[in-house]
């Protein structure tokens, strides 16, 4: 999947933007052949119709497994980036529900995709748009002096609270799943390679968080995969269950850095 993300960046700048051409080709070097199911009764969306920030976008998503069966990975596209296959999570623990909020950048107006598997091969998919300004975010100048962005590099921080959800019964699904939702924010510039310092007039080379791997109670719970579509400084959000004792964080970006984090939790 790591050396797909990289095939696909350079496939999408080459392709022209006709409206599904990116998308198709996205699926076809996924999924080749395999039928893509309606995923409106697996997957919400929610995103913004129009991007208040593209280069800090939140995509996000609650998927529910359909009844017997549990989600294996899931995947999110926005078809039009650069690198469209911009995150990938892939649970160690299959999970019937899963909730997932990432900060993007959103390069340009897109469609997006999120397809989730279930374990026994099964693939469901649902579609969205987001309109932005169109300022170009992933070659938009880094927001921070790159001397302090790597001073910091890799420092995480873990937050744990409540499920947040749209309304009541969301809520009361989330209680009824015990379910809490981990907030983990990661300082790193994720230089996309598409930059210019604005002093060197030089491109400011790629490197972008390629690898989250979180474990819950000293085991494997998710890992995730990493694009230049990752904003810069990302938050990750994904939902935990509420029994959760601890939280151990590894982050590794494209140079080999590594970093850890841990968090002890109070019972729920």
């Amino acid at each position: 999947m790591k050396g797909f993300l990289l095939t696909t960046a350079f496939t999408a700048l080459a392709l022209p933007a006709v409206a599904g051409e990116s998308w198709d080709n996205v699926r076809a070097q996924l999924y080749g052949d395999k039928a893509l199911l309606d995923g409106t009764q697996v997957i919400a969306l929610d995103v913004p119709y129009r991007s208040p920030n593209d280069g800090r976008t939140q995509i996000a998503a609650h998927v529910a497994a359909p009844a017997g069966k549990r989600l294996g990975e899931i995947t999110v596209v926005l078809d039009e980036n650069p690198m469209p296959v911009s995150a990938v999570f892939e649970m160690d623990q299959p999970q019937e529900r899963f909730f997932f909020d990432v900060t993007m950048r959103v390069n340009g107006p897109t469609p997006l995709h999120v397809v989730a598997e279930t374990t026994d091969g099964a693939l469901y998919v649902v579609e969205g748009f987001v309109k932005t300004s169109g300022q170009g975010a992933c070659a938009a100048p880094p927001g921070t002096d790159m001397e302090e962005a790597l001073a910091t590099l890799g420092n995480m921080t873990i937050g744990v609270d409540s499920l947040k959800s749209g309304g009541a019964l969301d809520k009361l699904a989330a209680l009824s799943q015990r379910q809490r939702q981990l907030d983990l924010d990661i300082s790193h510039p994720s230089n996309s390679g598409m930059q210019m310092d604005q002093i060197t007039l030089l491109f400011v080379p790629m490197r972008y968080v390629e690898d989250v791997q979180i474990d819950l109670d000293g085991g494997g719970y998710v890992g995730m995969t990493g694009s230049i579509s990752l904003s810069e400084n990302p938050r990750v959000s994904l939902s935990v269950p509420a029994q959760t004792q601890s939280v151990d964080v590894t982050m590794t970006d494209t140079d080999g850095f590594t970093s850890h984090a841990h968090k002890d939790l109070a019972g729920f």
